[in-house]
């Protein structure tokens, strides 16, 4: 996958929302809270690590590199459980401040477009 244009991501923010899928497309889920023993919202390393959109974003790369995925040219990320939409939006435009390399890479990869 060595392209020079960013790919395309598409954020589904509401429950039933459909977009078609093929075999280009990879599709990440962000979960709600897990419910194991912590109030919605509350700071949880756990949900943390299954809602950080751009560390998933970045493993999708990780694992076609590593040819444990085959190549996609787009990706869906589905929202629609997260109680705080404006964070995946704000990660997915640059409006958080980059945590680690990789959030620089999947700023240089990814663009939101719907």
């Amino acid at each position: 996958m060595s392209r020079m244009e960013p790919i395309p991501v598409t954020l589904l923010t509401e429950p039933g929302q459909l977009v078609p899928l093929d075999a280009d497309t990879a599709l990440i889920r962000l979960s709600a809270n897990s419910g194991h023993g912590h109030a919605d919202g509350d700071t949880c390393v756990a949900c943390a690590a299954q809602t950080d959109v751009r560390a998933l974003l970045y493993n999708l790369l990780e694992e076609h590199r590593r040819d444990m995925r085959p190549a996609f040219t787009r990706v869906v990320v589905d929202a629609s459980a997260v109680s705080d939409k404006t964070q995946v939006v704000a990660a997915l435009t640059g409006r958080l401040p980059a945590q680690a390399l990789r959030d620089h890479t999947v700023a240089r990869m990814f663009v939101l477009v719907g």
